[in-house]
């Protein structure tokens, strides 16, 4: 905590916003390479969800990097910015009482790691979208790999830098072996139990 910074306390909180909205409030982290599946997956996840009545937000790379983190490179030292801004900005729409989902390579374990801590494990649902670089590669719709495999794009994921595994999710989703429905259907059995209230 910095000096003569002393956070205020608010009338309504966490827990009186999660009763008014009806269900737990989450923030579900997706984690992969790019062209994995991620925002793919966020997207579908989230129009499910607000269907049925949650109040959700998607946080997407790009759209982030478009705006409040316009000011970040790609280097490992913006890279764990980019995921600490991200993560401070998912726990406040958290502490809203918001279902929030991530859409974020987040290559490095310590990044993640303080995403959960930031947030608390206890409102952090991590997903592995796992699928191999061979099948990332030839998906590229953003043409991103064939410009990193000519050194038109330096420090890039899975290419010139590096993508640690995780090996602590709640949940994988294999986006190479499974269709989006199937996909859909796997993350709405496992994350929609745990929404309810107790």
């Amino acid at each position: 905590m910095k000096p003569n910074v002393i956070p205020h306390l608010h009338a309504i909180n966490q827990v009186e916003r999660t009763q008014a909205n009806g269900h737990q409030a989450k923030v579900i982290w997706f984690v992969g390479l790019s062209g994995s599946g991620k925002s793919t997956l966020a997207g579908a996840l989230e129009t499910y969800l607000f269907g049925k009545g949650y109040k959700t937000y998607v946080l997407d790379g790009d759209n982030i990097r478009s705006g409040l983190n316009s000011d970040l490179d790609f280097s490992e030292e913006g890279r764990h910015e980019n995921i600490r801004r991200i993560s401070e900005v998912a726990k406040l729409l958290n502490d809203a009482g918001m279902i929030v989902l991530t859409a974020f390579i987040s290559p490095f374990e310590a990044g993640r790691a303080q995403a959960r801590t930031l947030i608390g494990t206890e409102n952090f649902i991590e997903i592995f979208v796992e699928c191999p670089i061979e099948i990332c590669e030839k998906r590229d719709v953003k043409g991103l790999y064939a410009k990193a495999r000519k050194g038109l794009i330096p420090d890039f994921t899975g290419i010139s830098a590096p993508f640690e595994v995780p090996d602590h999710s709640d949940l994988i989703v294999k986006t190479h072996t499974s269709n989006l429905e199937d996909c859909l259907k796997q993350m709405v059995n496992y994350i929609e139990p745990i929404l309810k209230l107790k």
